[in-house]
């Protein structure tokens, strides 16, 4: 049997489901709740089945709704990117990629996974974001970012599937100013009780792991600072207020960068780097080349 379907009932039907209900898709689309409601009857009569079923105030989709949002979202996004670069004049085209970065993650280890995108053979206009990982992976499911790069694999979500794709990962290193750096290489890492260390706020999964690694050691940290930016820690670090940890794979750059130097490197603590997208994420070509690189950076 052929279903025959108007696309802007499958539209309507995106939207919704992106949406999560009937009254927040009619404010996106400027239509009365009513129409909208009557012209998903009209798009679920033609499918031949149902699309939603109504869980409290939430629509939420049936199996058949997900096989077709499996279809409509890479066809609106697609779409959405299309106008974006037709609108643009013809001398300055290029592609938008919106990525969003997870506050916990070190920014130099994300710059050399985002770096690959910049060198496509699409001319490409980058937009960064960064905020917690909840934040991000709304902000992608809703279509504002096309990549979400963070430390940690989302939860699933009901009636959604996100991608992940490892993009690497490193040991961990300490880092001081060349002072302090001397003297905690001394004896280390037994040299580390007691020194001043600048803490991470934000929970990244490697920094919890290191406290761990600390305490099998008995080794107790004066904690000179909480701060929950990662730049802002290597410049503190930077100014001798305390020791702080990186990616061993940023080694250099922070070295070099922040004018500091490496005490010791730890094996035993991995940072590792996600790319989330959403189901046919990688059909733009910036974030084909961030998500398809070897991982163990």
């Amino acid at each position: 049997m052929t279903h025959r379907f108007n696309l802007k009932h499958l539209y309507y039907f995106w939207v919704i489901a992106r949406e999560g209900s009937i009254a927040r898709a009619s404010e996106v689309l400027n239509l009365a709740p009513q129409t909208l409601s009557g012209q998903m009857a009209t798009f679920e009569e033609a499918v031949g089945t149902r699309l939603f079923e109504r869980r409290g105030r939430r629509l939420q989709l049936t199996d058949m709704g997900q096989g077709v949002l499996r279809y409509a979202d890479p066809m609106f996004q697609t779409a959405s990117e299309l106008e974006a670069y037709l609108g643009s004049s013809t001398e300055n085209r290029t592609l938008p990629l919106a990525v969003g970065l997870s506050a916990s993650i070190h920014k130099l280890f994300a710059y050399q996974v985002i770096e690959p995108a910049l060198r496509t053979d699409t001319p490409i206009t980058l937009k960064c974001q960064t905020g917690n990982p909840r934040d991000l992976l709304r902000a992608l499911r809703s279509q504002e970012l096309h990549v979400v790069l963070t430390d940690r694999i989302p939860p699933t979500e009901e009636g959604f599937r996100w991608h992940v794709y490892p993009l690497g990962e490193s040991s961990i290193s300490l880092f001081a100013a060349p002072e302090l750096a001397a003297r905690a290489r001394t004896n280390f890492p037994d040299s580390l009780h007691q020194m001043p260390f600048l803490a991470k706020a934000l929970e990244a999964p490697y920094y919890q792991q290191l406290m761990q690694w600390f305490r099998e050691r008995g080794i107790v940290l004066h904690e000179a600072a909480e701060i929950d930016d990662s730049a802002l820690i290597k410049v503190f670090g930077r100014a001798g207020l305390g020791v702080f940890a990186a990616p061993t794979v940023i080694r250099d750059e922070v070295c070099r960068q922040y004018q500091v130097e490496e005490i010791g490197q730890i094996d035993e603590v991995r940072d590792q780097l996600y790319g989330i997208t959403r189901p046919a994420g990688l059909s733009h070509p910036g974030v084909a080349a961030i998500c398809k690189q070897e991982g163990g950076l």
